[in-house]
């Protein structure tokens, strides 16, 4: 049950996040971090990735997969979070409080480990309990 209520609080923070990618595209373009090219197509490709990481984590055939994915998604946007809170960068038509900008950074890492407990089969293991059938 509590993995169910933290699947869905995922996938609504994927889901407008995802939305939120195509809307305010281009604040979120203000946050990729100026190493990269072509900062607004990589705001709607990570867009396009978060709705489809919904998808897959509400398709409980896809659920495992899906949530690996995600996990790794989250680890390969990290540096724009790091690269918003170095630079102080505004986003959303406004400056963003420091602390809040710092703290979404160790935040990241409580959010993989909520996607990685939440969408986890826990049916396979990697070691088996002897069977006592003898």
């Amino acid at each position: 049950m509590l993995k169910s209520i933290l699947r869905l609080l995922i996938c609504l923070v994927f889901f407008f996040g995802g939305i939120g990618h195509f809307l305010l595209a281009e604040d979120f373009a203000g946050i990729v971090p100026p190493i990269l090219p072509w900062p607004l197509l990589i705001v709607w490709l990570t867009g396009l990735v978060e709705l489809l990481l919904v998808i897959g984590i509400l398709w409980p055939a896809q659920r495992c997969t899906a949530g690996k994915l995600a996990a790794l998604y989250c680890l390969l946007v990290l540096p724009a979070n790091i690269y918003q809170a170095l630079s102080d960068v505004p986003i959303f038509g406004g400056p963003v409080a420091p602390e809040l900008l710092w703290l979404r950074i160790p935040l990241q890492f409580v959010l993989i480990a909520a996607i990685l407990w939440s969408t986890n089969d826990s049916s396979k293991t990697l070691i088996q309990a002897p069977s006592s059938d003898v």
